[in-house]
């Protein structure tokens, strides 16, 4: 195919902090595993490309959906001396966007659809992992994608979502099909394109958490798209409490619609004592921390711990920060609890068991407070920077 397309594209200034050291899988002016030690200035503009081609084993997809996640706002955003906020893998210029889901228009040779076994025809719905995993290196060998040694990320340093057409590895393409009964029209694609932030949370509370009992009590810190998603996977997975510790009344109050039974105020009210009030003084076997904020969270939770009757709680560390949390070993000794860190999405039946969930009732559509154009991404990315009342702003118009 021919022609040109648009791409909201971030650029930055290669401009390493004082005390960076260039690591083995950083590549210099171009690519860092810790993008806020680095990246200065960050800019986000509508740049024009020729519309790539796929290889022998990928596919050209065209965009019909790219939902604003946290770190395209947190890559975008800057502190005080001018350092991008988001602190992991980042390659730019770089166009933004990874939670994809469109059309199949054009396919390699070599390009075959998971959901039939078949080479693509072209015409197929599909969404896509964020993760571009190698394959071949040892994590991926021992079954863990999200910690490849080769990772590429979509939107993050390699070409994203956020333009009308994309070429991916068919590898990572997932059939939107089973959605086709419950949604129609522009609505399965906006559903498909949840399915990435929604695996991630599924990612940390099932896999890396190891899941919960039914009759188990859960805390979810963050109102955000994937604490959301957890909310909705954990009274899934039967919970007999979920509370969201969420701040901003609208994101707290669409929480308890998608599966939250409590919410929490933590600037208005005191966390530990109304996580303690909520689960009758036993405490939470599950904290989720998908705030980004782990010096402010982190310490409320560990209280929680430690006051709370129950043994054997898991903390899961989701949310991005470049930051240190305070951590008490023997809080962690005489509670028998654990931290778990979770990234990525990738691997484990994630992605289908997320598509069979939405299929079966768990719609995470509601949580899709805004539809924008191409042209409105930039100003929503920077908008989210400082308004929190939108939860997921999702792209639906590439033209």
């Amino acid at each position: 195919m021919e022609g040109k397309m648009r791409g909201v594209t971030l650029f930055a200034d290669w401009d390493p902090r004082p005390d960076f050291e260039l690591g083995p899988k950083d590549i210099e002016g171009k690519q860092t595993y810790l993008g806020s030690r680095v990246w200065r200035n960050p800019k986000v503009e509508i740049v024009e490309y020729d519309i790539p081609k796929p290889g022998p084993r990928e596919v050209l997809l065209e965009v019909k959906a790219c939902g604003v996640c946290g770190s395209d706002v947190h890559m975008a955003q800057k502190d005080d001396e001018g350092y991008m906020w988001y602190p992991g893998l980042t390659g730019f210029p770089a166009i933004l966007g990874h939670e994809v889901s469109g059309v199949v228009v054009e396919a390699g040779s070599e390009a075959r659809d998971k959901a039939t076994n078949q080479p693509f025809k072209g015409g197929e719905r599909v969404c896509t992992e964020e993760m571009i995993w190698c394959g071949e290196c040892k994590p991926c060998a021992d079954g863990y994608p999200n910690h490849c040694e080769r990772l590429d990320e979509i939107g993050i340093n390699t070409q994203g979502g956020f333009a009308k057409y994309i070429v991916l590895p068919a590898r990572t393409l997932w059939s939107l099909e089973p959605l086709a009964d419950r949604y129609s029209d522009e609505d399965i694609f906006v559903a498909g394109s949840l399915v990435e932030p929604t695996s991630v949370a599924y990612t940390a509370v099932i896999e890396r958490a190891g899941g919960i009992r039914p009759g188990d009590k859960v805390v979810i810190c963050g109102g955000g798209p994937v604490g959301m998603a957890a909310c909705a996977i954990m009274k899934r997975a039967g919970a007999s409490v979920v509370i969201i510790s969420e701040p901003e009344e609208a994101r707290a109050q669409l929480g308890l619609q998608m599966g939250a039974d409590y919410a929490i105020n933590p600037i208005e009210e005191n966390f530990v004592e109304r996580v303690l009030e909520l689960t009758s003084g036993m405490g939470a076997d599950l904290y989720l921390e998908a705030t980004g904020l782990p010096t402010i969270v982190y310490p409320e939770i560990e209280q929680a711990v430690w006051l709370g009757r129950s043994l054997n709680a898991t903390i899961v560390v989701l949310a991005r920060a470049d930051a240190k949390m305070p951590v008490t070993g023997e809080v962690l000794q005489v509670r028998r609890a654990g931290i778990v860190g979770s990234q990525g999405h990738s691997g484990h039946g994630t992605f289908p068991r997320v598509i069979e969930s939405m299929a079966d009732g768990m719609d995470m559509t509601p949580i899709v407070t805004k539809r924008i154009s191409l042209d409105e991404v930039p100003a929503n990315v920077e908008m989210l920077a400082t308004d929190r009342q939108e939860c997921k702003i999702t792209c639906v118009s590439f033209d």
